[in-house]
């Protein structure tokens, strides 16, 4: 994460990364590229030792792919076999360990991912849905490892770009707890298409994209070309094959970014997605408004409207990327009863802004709370405690919610005092 110092920094010091997928990408490529690129063994073990799996630990060695240099995440598992885990038991394990807030989010929003995606393509609940290959310890170590490798290297901060190419598809059939399979597997499929990512590549054999690579990806990262930076490192994580033709790797670009300075801090292109809706149960509106965020937008929300006839209704505004539009607009024709939906590419000015995390609590029973920090104009600084955050400590503190805020803030400002 980022320092309170980075506040300081122009937009052209912020982080920027580019995940090359064409050749491959699983879970252990991408720890594999984290870890090359510049991650923090030791706090990536740690995390993965919190875990509470007895004998789950990870490390990583120099291989070659195709004659090149490459780093293969290794994650040594118990010799006993692991038990089947459902959604809840696996939510329950990341619950439980100790990473922080961002690399927290990731984790938990990749395996959320993998059991939609395969409650899909099964038919069943997601309750129902026992991860086999993807719930398994290596996978567990896989997903952690990455999220707190992305945050080690300052991927998860506010400002911070990570863009992803095409993913490998891959060709031919595969083994699965399921019996023989399709490749690409079902759940990448899903995946795939819910996020709006696409494929390339199906002259290559074998499985090139795994659920779990598929869903990292997906949660990391939005689909793009390689964004505009100085760059600081390239990371290379193995994959099992090697074939003289294609190196079996995934590639990890990262730099700084070098958007122009327009003054009070970044311009860019977004789209915006608008319907207006006058027939739906109000009571649907909060679900609406989490499965266009879950498609992709950066936000979304609702503004009170007259329509035809004098009819009360709702326009649903949401932002996102162009790339991720088709996804957005599916789920706003998906959970609404809108018949049409209409967009426009505008332009937006936003402030640099980091996030740090401040202590709230008694000794002992101390409660991790995020603080989004801007800098406006003349280096003018603002600061806003998380309101998931404070609500989750004031229920674990007994506190109100009022109070979490206010200690917070005074937290923030004694551990990061003005310059």
């Amino acid at each position: 994460m980022l320092s309170r110092s980075s506040l300081g920094c122009t937009v052209a010091e912020r982080r920027a990364a580019y995940l090359d997928c064409t050749a491959g990408v699983s879970g252990d490529m991408l720890l594999g590229a984290f870890l090359d690129a510049g991650a923090d063994l030791a706090a990536v073990r740690a995390a993965v030792r919190s875990l509470g799996v007895p004998g789950l630990d990870v490390d990583v060695e120099q291989t070659r792919r195709a004659g090149l240099r490459c780093a293969r995440a290794v994650v040594a598992t118990p010799a006993a076999d692991q038990p089947t885990r459902g959604v809840a038991e696996v939510l329950a394990i990341l619950q439980a360990a100790r990473l922080g807030p961002a690399a927290a989010d990731v984790a938990t929003s990749t395996f959320q991912l993998l059991a939609e995606a395969e409650a899909t393509v099964h038919g069943i609940p997601i309750e129902l849905v026992h991860f086999h290959e993807v719930g398994a310890a290596d996978a567990l170590a896989d997903v952690v490892g990455t999220a707190v490798a992305a945050e080690q290297l300052g991927l998860l901060a506010d400002g911070a770009l990570l863009r992803c190419s095409a993913l490998a598809a891959g060709s031919g059939t595969a083994r699965s707890a399921h019996g023989t399979i399709p490749i690409p597997a079902p759940a990448v499929l899903q995946i795939v298409a819910d996020r709006g990512l696409s494929l390339t590549g199906g002259n290559l054999t074998g499985e090139r994209t795994t659920p779990t690579g598929a869903a990292l990806v997906a949660t990391l990262a939005k689909p793009g070309p390689l964004p505009p930076m100085a760059l600081d490192a390239v990371g290379s994580g193995a994959g099992c094959q090697d074939s003289p033709e294609r190196p079996n790797i995934t590639r990890l670009v990262i730099g700084r970014r070098t958007e122009p300075e327009p003054g009070l801090g970044m311009t860019e292109l977004v789209t915006v997605v608008e319907t207006t809706v006058d027939d739906l149960d109000p009571e649907l509106w909060p679900g609406v408004l989490r499965a266009v965020r879950a498609a992709g937008a950066w936000d979304c929300w609702t503004t009170t409207t007259v329509g035809r006839h004098g009819r009360p209704g709702q326009v649903l505004t949401a932002l996102c990327s162009e790339e991720v539009r088709p996804a957005v607009v599916e789920a706003v024709f998906r959970h609404s009863t809108t018949l049409g939906v209409r967009w426009a590419r505008w332009q937006r000015t936003t402030l640099p802004r980091i996030t740090v995390g401040v202590p709230v609590g008694p000794p002992g029973a101390e409660q991790k709370i995020t603080v989004k920090v801007a800098a406006g104009p003349g280096g003018q600084q603002t600061a806003k405690p998380e309101l998931a955050d404070t609500e989750r400590a004031a229920q674990a503190l007994g506190w109100p919610v009022r109070r979490v805020r206010e200690a917070a803030l005074s937290a923030y400002h004694r551990d990061y005092p003005e310059p």
